[in-house]
């Protein structure tokens, strides 16, 4: 029999599952995605039915598998990637959770992390994790979970409970609940996880309440984690790659070199600035995270996370029915000339990455009875490009070059106009690869490299596909006039205290 040389990759995001098998090319030869609900029991709560996602898990790479036409004989390994952040609890015997996952964009533990911050405790928290007290990260929804689920503290101190992202809860479930473990870009983000040491930080566990005995055990991104019980897909299949989802696009986009940058763009929008060996902090609010871990050497990024990109399009669409379908921005951006002097600061669960404020609400100034649904659509659109300056701005301030290009992914990469924007407002070149779905090849890549699909990094990057460069072509005046109506805006929607974002 022929050695397989197909990978699957499983990409559990925030508002979707999608399993996609990728050959030795990383060519994608079949996909299958299913949605599943947002649930908001209460104003800035976000919830999602892990159950649902696990069935979706099944569904989706059973259909991937079996559309392929190559059989899970032919299936060398299953690279994860994931939402990060939201976080899970079950039970350790029957493998049952406890309660909802607690998503990332969730923001019920705010008044906590302001008490938190209030006590003077961020600066340790960032000097161990590379991160700011947030409700974003895991440590803070896992310790309410333990609170208010009846009995979970106690059935946690007595070692009946395991902890997890949804990497974590989808590989416990893969293998029969043979494996609680994860990789280095999860851990990183759950506030608990010492970056600079590289194990889980008892100090941070004690000041969080969090059980040490909770939490998975931690590994490199790319290994044999475990292997799935042969009754889920007909065949036993090694879970070889694990990574974050913004993680897994850097490593997809093959931005291995320091100094090279992706930004994705789905829900929210993130950018990454692979920093190499060194873990540089920031002194404007951005976070110092692992990129990835291979063979025990680790290498370092700095991130700027904006919580809503997508996320105001689909408002657009479900909430108030300015449009009925996402791809509609795209026209409606090009029917009006300019903005009309239309912001959307989209802080519908505060605002990331350069502002940290939680706090902070959604937005529209300059509206006239001018206005229209197409300024609508464009300002959602527009929002994108000034966070993505205000990322890119941050980065420079900490003392990264201008980058050459940006390298882009994510479902709103595939808008022209939106990409033509980021580049004008960034004064950088973005190059959009040939195939989008570079979070789920990142993924792959790991999985590939543990099973020997692939056998180096320089094979890695031989993969990727550059596609259409959008180059800058808006003068200077117009840009600063541009930036300066949007810091305006953000100024009046920023909370009393909150950090404003660098000027350039």
């Amino acid at each position: 029999m022929s050695r397989p040389t197909h990978i699957l990759a499983i990409d559990q995001g925030t508002t979707s599952t999608r399993a996609i098998v990728f050959d030795a090319h990383a060519r994608a030869v079949a996909m299958a995605q299913a949605e599943h609900a947002q649930l908001y029991p209460q104003p800035g709560w976000v919830e999602h039915d892990p159950e649902a996602i696990w069935r979706d898990t099944l569904a989706t790479a059973g259909s991937a598998i079996g559309r392929s036409g190559v059989g899970a004989a032919a299936i060398a390994g299953i690279g994860i990637t994931n939402q990060r952040e939201t976080v899970v609890v079950w039970d350790r015997a029957t493998g049952t959770p406890i309660h909802n996952a607690i998503v990332w964009q969730d923001r019920r533990t705010a008044e906590w992390c302001r008490q938190l911050n209030a006590d003077g405790a961020e600066a340790e928290v960032r000097a161990r994790t590379g991160l700011l007290i947030d409700p974003y990260f895991s440590a803070t929804k896992l310790s309410w979970m333990l609170d208010h689920v009846p009995g979970a503290r106690d059935r946690a101190a007595r070692g009946e409970l395991a902890m997890g992202t949804i990497d974590s809860f989808l590989l416990c479930r893969l293998t029969g609940g043979a494996v609680h473990a994860t990789d280095v870009t999860n851990a990183a983000r759950t506030m608990l996880y010492n970056i600079h040491d590289q194990c889980w930080d008892e100090e941070l566990c004690r000041l969080f309440r969090v059980p040490v005995a909770l939490l998975p055990e931690v590994h490199d991104n790319s290994r044999i984690f475990g292997t799935t019980t042969p009754d889920l897909f007909g065949a036993a299949i090694p879970v070889a790659g694990m990574a974050g989802d913004q993680q897994a696009a850097l490593f997809g986009q093959a931005c291995f070199a320091p100094g090279t940058v992706k930004s994705t763009y789905g829900t929210g929008c993130f950018m990454l600035l692979n920093t190499g060996a060194e873990a540089v902090r920031s002194n404007n609010r951005l976070l110092t995270t692992p990129a990835y871990r291979l063979d025990g050497q680790m290498t370092y990024a700095l991130e700027g996370s904006i919580f809503v990109a997508g996320a105001a399009v689909k408002w657009l669409r479900d909430g108030i029915g300015v449009i009925t379908h996402a791809s509609q921005t795209d026209d409606m951006a090009t029917q009006v000339p300019d903005n009309h002097g239309v912001y959307m600061v989209p802080a519908f669960v505060g605002l990331g990455a350069p502002h940290w404020d939680p706090d902070a609400r959604g937005a529209i100034f300059g509206l006239t009875l001018g206005a229209t649904q197409a300024h609508l659509a464009r300002a959602a659109l527009e929002a994108v490009g000034y966070q993505s300056m205000d990322l890119a701005d941050a980065m420079i301030a900490d003392g990264g070059a201008t980058p050459k290009t940006l390298r882009v992914d994510g479902g709103m990469a595939a808008n022209d106009w939106l990409c033509q924007f980021i580049a004008d407002m960034m004064d950088v070149p973005v190059e959009r690869p040939v195939h989008l779905e570079t979070t789920a090849l990142g993924a792959a890549f790991h999985a590939g490299l543990a099973t020997g699909v692939w056998p180096d990094m320089d094979a890695l990057a031989r993969t990727w596909q550059g596609g259409e460069i959008f180059r800058p072509r808006m003068d200077a005046a117009s840009r600063k006039r541009l930036a300066s109506g949007w810091r305006d805006a953000v100024r009046k929607t920023l909370s009393t205290g909150a950090t404003p974002s660098p000027a350039p």
